[in-house]
C-alpha cells in the first residue's frame, strides 16, 4: 500500500498564466517524501541532525502528463519498490481529481553527513519503509 499525501498547488508554485511551475513539483515531493518519514516516527530533523544521516537523491526520471493550476490539490502516492542496503527506490504517482499529471521514480541513498559514505538503513527506519514496499512488477 503506498503512501498517500496532499499538498495545495499554491499561487506561488506557479507561473504568470498560474499553470504549475516545474521547479515547485519537486520542492514538494522533497515535503512528501519527508512527510512519509514522519508517518513511520523517524524525523528528518533527527536523522540529520541527532544521528548524522542524510538522503541525497542519486537518480530521478520525472514524466509529465498535464500540467496542475493554482488552486488544484495534488494527490501523491508514494510507492516503496525496493529497499537495499542503503538505497530506496521510490515510484510516486501524482494526481489532481484522478488524473495523473507527472510521475518521479527516483533513488535515494542513506549517506553519513560526516563521510558522504553510504550508510546502512537503521533497523527502526528500515521497518517503518517496509510498511509501504510493495511487491515487485518484474514477475
Amino acid at each position: 500500500m503506498p503512501f498517500t499525501h496532499s499538498k495545495p498547488m499554491r499561487f506561488g508554485d506557479c507561473d504568470l498564466t498560474g499553470i504549475a511551475y516545474h521547479p515547485a513539483y519537486l520542492s514538494m515531493l522533497v515535503d512528501v517524501n519527508e512527510a512519509m518519514f514522519a508517518s513511520f516516527g523517524v524525523t528528518w530533523k533527527e536523522l540529520m541532525f541527532e544521528r548524522k544521516l542524510g538522503l541525497p537523491v542519486v537518480t530521478m526520471n520525472l514524466e509529465f502528463k498535464k500540467p496542475a493550476v493554482y488552486g488544484d490539490v495534488l494527490d501523491f502516492a508514494v510507492h516503496v519498490r525496493a529497499i537495499g542496503r542503503a538505497s530506496l527506490d521510490l515510484e510516486t504517482v501524482v494526481t489532481v481529481r484522478g488524473d495523473v499529471i507527472w510521475t518521479v521514480r527516483q533513488r535515494l541513498v542513506m549517506t553519513s553527513t560526516i563521510d558522504h559514505k553510504s550508510h546502512p538503513w537503521p533497523d527502526d527506519v528500515r521497518a517503518g519503509l517496509s510498511r509501504y514496499l510493495e511487491p515487485s512488477h518484474d514477475a
